[in-house]
């Protein structure tokens, strides 16, 4: 019996979860001991380790400032040149701006990008932020799938820059 409730709770997990909320599962409704719930996520554990291991994608693509990274998405990357090497500063509004680009996995490296370059850090809630060379990158929030809108904008105590495949600004 134990074992057909975690199925289930698992089943009804990936369901759920495909709209990639990030936020904690809820507690276990049905009264059932905190062993299976224990033993509902080593269901999950072994399900998926495959999809876990699997990052979100950093490639090239050609924008008005020439090549830059872009997610797997077609969504413009951006370093903030107020962040220290593998740490953000930025929180808060700043965050809601720029939202951080976030992975549960292992970034991939599209063609052109390098691979040993991609890294994550975590975050105060504990979440992972990709990093190129140590440093952090992001979105716009009003970027347009495709398009670079805020290559060199001073907001937020520091400049942001889209990044191309050295992790630099583009010239």
């Amino acid at each position: 019996m134990k074992r057909t409730l975690a199925v289930v709770v698992v089943v009804a997990g990936v369901l759920v979860g495909c709209g990639g909320d990030d936020s904690e599962e809820p507690a276990n409704a049905s009264g059932a001991s905190e062993q299976a719930t224990t033993e509902q996520q080593a269901e999950r554990d072994t399900a998926a380790p495959a999809a876990r291991r699997r990052g979100p994608l950093v490639r090239l693509r050609d924008s008005q400032f020439g090549t830059v990274m872009f997610d797997g998405r077609a969504r413009a990357l951006y370093l903030f040149t107020r962040d220290g090497k593998n740490r953000s500063r930025c929180y808060g509004d700043c965050a809601v701006a720029w939202p951080p680009f976030l992975a549960k996995g292992r970034p991939r490296a599209g063609r052109g990008v390098d691979q040993s370059l991609l890294g994550t850090i975590r975050r105060r809630n504990g979440s992972r932020q990709v990093t190129y060379k140590g440093q952090p990158l992001y979105f716009y929030v009003d970027d347009p799938r495709g398009q670079v809108l805020c290559n060199n904008v001073v907001e937020f105590g520091g400049t942001w820059y889209a990044l191309d495949a050295e992790g630099n600004p583009p010239t």
